[in-house]
């Protein structure tokens, strides 16, 4: 048996409200951060052309931005320990080249100097705010003093002389000459934080914003003021600006909900849009491409791309998981599957783009997600709500189930009795009616069901299997190979074999008819199992775990398996199958959805 990684699905940026998020371009290119994953991809390729998407999870605490050095080969991204990593963007390994701790906390922005050799740093610290240094040998190249608070933003003019800004919490912009870079004066144009600083191309003028919706132009090479764009101006945050190709023009994004082009030369408003009138709809980020792409990140995690030709919306919005992906089911469609997250969003993924279900979805994570025979999806959360999803994942459907308690496993029957696993009960579901209730004296901490058959496992690590006869459960037999609380639960097609995960990392196959253990030597995750799937033939099932690997088993030769290390950072939630059984997806705490073809060897 053996493993090829082929399609990955990108996440969508991270974003917090009331912060700027930074997000970064080369050529197509965009750079941006979610979890402990850098991704970067190509706009102008295909949007799920796996050949056009990075995604680098090498970092040990959360990324909190990634920048693209001017020569193209070299990715610089940092995260909240304050480490800064450089990294190969040429070849497939992503080999690191350099890697510093440079301040003791959180950093906020980095940016290269103009000949991709020097980095400057700037964020959270104890006994600095910012730092700069050599990219190869992490020596420091100057000092980034003159703030009293947290610095959000830094750029640095790319042509010699090289000069620096950075701005902060301070309400403070501090000008630096270099290099080596050296504080030259403290600029107090705003009244409020700073939260962006970008130079342009030519190095003639550099712009900042901040939360006094305020924009300011200055001279690149002496600092001087030259200007405050005045004219429309926007009614909130102004949390990112960046520079057109050309040095023309200017986009600002804001948490007043719009976003707004600008002449630099005449400083007058082009263009404005406004995204929508809800807190999802506040701008924390952009980037201008050079290619031509003008792109606003909205609080919800949505991509805008707009056309400066059309003044009404996007031309575009890139959706996808902006936080980790909780649940997940495949569709009847090859390379289709509907995917819940932590945050209650669902969303639908058609086989080339993502899509929101519409309608009212759950409030807090989704926790379960099953698809009955007539195709209706089902969903639980951790809002005690059970709802329904239309057959073509487009929309929910207005009726719900709230449970007794928090839903931790959803299973489904062949007759469509839906059985929701909680702290101290199983309920058993049919139409959003409860038509049983079974109260349990353990712990149920996951369901699985086939046929007239239902296991329910528990914290007291065992496996109870239940006659379903429409009406009532009726435990039959227990199961006691675990060695931890029960954690995923997996009944093959045919209904005649039970896998079993538990909180030890150990995998155990029953035989359900005979009631026995046919083999509990599946024992490689370090981890707490968190999701089984069976291949459409029955002969091999996969697993995957908190320690963030794959395995897939051999139910033929038990001794076999395929090992797929460091699957998904932070730990692999879901794994299922798509594409009959020809292809595994995985996904997990970063939001991205990996794919891999399988080859079962005689």
């Amino acid at each position: 048996m053996s493993y090829k990684s082929v399609d990955l699905y990108p996440c969508n940026p991270a974003t917090t409200r009331g912060e700027s998020t930074k997000l970064s371009a080369h050529k197509d290119k965009i750079a941006y951060t979610n979890g402990r994953t850098v991704i970067i991809r190509d706009l102008k390729a295909s949007l799920f052309n796996p050949s056009s998407v990075i995604a680098n999870s090498g970092h040990v605490q959360s990324a909190t931005v990634a920048r693209i050095s001017p020569t193209g080969y070299y990715c610089a991204s940092a995260d909240a320990s304050g480490t800064v990593r450089i990294w190969d963007l040429v070849g497939e390994d992503q080999t690191v080249k350099s890697e510093y701790k440079v301040i003791s906390g959180r950093i906020k922005d980095l940016a290269w100097d103009g000949e991709s050799k020097r980095i400057i740093a700037v964020g959270e610290g104890r006994d600095k705010f910012g730092h700069a240094f050599m990219v190869d040998s992490g020596s420091s190249t100057g000092e980034i003093i003159g703030h009293s608070k947290v610095v959000n933003a830094v750029a640095i003019r790319h042509q010699r002389p090289f000069r620096a800004a950075t701005g902060g919490d301070d309400n403070t912009i501090v000008f630096h000459q270099g290099v080596p870079f050296k504080y030259d004066k403290a600029i107090k144009t705003h009244t409020k934080f700073v939260q962006d600083i970008k130079y342009a191309s030519s190095g003639d003028q550099f712009v900042s914003v901040g939360s006094d919706a305020k924009i300011f132009l200055y001279d690149g090479k002496t600092g001087d003021t030259l200007a405050e764009i005045t004219d429309s101006p926007h009614t909130g945050t102004i949390n990112a600006v960046s520079w057109s190709p050309d040095d023309k023009s200017l986009l600002t994004s804001s948490a007043d909900r719009t976003v707004k082009l600008w002449d630099a030369e005449s400083r007058k408003l082009l263009t404005s849009w406004t995204l929508g009138t809800t807190v999802e709809h506040q701008q924390v980020g952009n980037v201008w491409t050079d290619g031509g792409d003008i792109v606003s990140l909205s609080v919800s995690g949505d991509l805008n791309v707009f056309d400066k030709r059309v003044d009404d919306k996007p031309a575009r919005i890139l959706r996808g998981p902006a936080k980790s992906i909780s649940a997940a089911v495949p569709t009847s469609t090859n390379n289709t599957f509907i995917a819940g997250l932590s945050d209650g969003r669902v969303l639908s993924f058609s086989g080339s783009e993502y899509d929101y279900v519409e309608g009212v979805g759950h409030k807090s994570l989704v926790s379960g997600l099953v698809m009955a025979p007539d195709g209706k999806v089902y969903s639980a959360g951790y809002d005690d709500l059970l709802k329904e999803i239309s057959p073509n994942g487009s929309s929910f459907v207005p009726a719900t189930y709230s449970t007794e308690g928090q839903p931790k496993s959803l299973a489904i029957a062949s007759d469509s009795t839906i059985f929701i696993a909680e702290p101290d009960r199983v309920e058993a579901i049919r139409s959003n009616q409860k038509v049983h209730e079974l109260k349990t004296k353990y712990v149920p901490t996951a369901v699985g069901a086939s046929g007239s058959i239902v296991a329910i496992g528990g914290e007291d690590q065992k496996v109870h299997l239940h006659d379903w006869d429409g009406k009532t459960l009726k435990e039959v037999a227990t199961l006691e190979n675990n060695k931890g609380a029960i954690s995923a639960l997996a009944f093959s097609p045919d209904g005649s074999l039970l896998v079993a995960g538990d909180s030890s990392g150990k995998v155990v196959l029953y035989d359900v008819k005979e009631r026995k253990l046919v083999t509990g030597r599946w024992s490689f995750h370090s981890g707490r199992i968190l999701s089984l799937a069976w291949t459409a033939d029955g002969q091999h099932v996969a697993s995957s775990a908190l320690d963030t690997h794959v395995y897939i088993w051999s139910i033929k030769f038990p001794l076999r398996n395929i090992s797929i290390k460091n699957a998904a950072a932070g730990g692999v939630n879901v794994v299922f199958w798509v594409d009959g059984q020809k292809k595994l997806a995985g996904t997990g705490a970063d939001g991205v959805v990996r794919t891999w073809d399988i080859t079962f060897h005689a």
